[in-house]
């Protein structure tokens, strides 16, 4: 089991939610569903907790009510090696084309996303200063990253 995993909070659509993202994602999987019983702040037999797994990580997802909501403060972070991964996973994640930024994205339930390349850190941490700063800049004027501008980018 892990030692950190993330829950995620929905007002009522946690099982919609974690049906979409468990399509999406390959090694994915629902591990169990919990819902709430008699004389619970849920609607009787509705869901309540749902564990889940992501490409081998854990995460969980609550029926929780309208208390919270996401916000870009958080994001989940998935690497793909090549652009058509990137492209992939941002053609189905991608619900909200105003808060796309520097790889970021919101879904259709308000979760943020950052979709990079797996040589991300390569690119923002160059032993040349100048070759990071041309990467960075380069990324700061992107929405869905871009790994052969980023290439370019980096060797001037």
């Amino acid at each position: 089991m892990q030692a950190i995993s993330v829950d995620l909070w929905f007002d009522d659509n946690a099982e919609e939610a974690v049906s979409f993202y468990t399509s999406i994602f390959n090694d994915s999987k629902v591990s169990s569903v919990t819902r709430y019983g008699k004389n619970m702040p849920g609607p009787e037999g509705s869901v309540m907790y749902i564990e889940f797994e992501l490409e081998g990580q854990r995460f969980g997802a609550v029926n929780g009510g309208p208390h919270f909501t996401f916000n870009p403060a958080i994001s989940l972070v998935v690497c793909r090696d090549t652009q058509e991964g990137i492209d992939e996973l941002w053609g189905k994640l991608s619900a909200v084309p105003e808060a796309e930024q520097c790889g970021w994205l919101r879904d259709k339930f308000g979760l943020s996303w950052q979709i990079v390349p797996s040589r991300m850190g390569e690119f923002l941490q160059d032993k040349d200063p100048d070759s990071a700063d041309r990467a960075m800049q380069a990324m700061l004027g992107m929405k869905k990253i871009d790994i052969e501008a980023l290439e370019k980018a980096t060797a001037g």
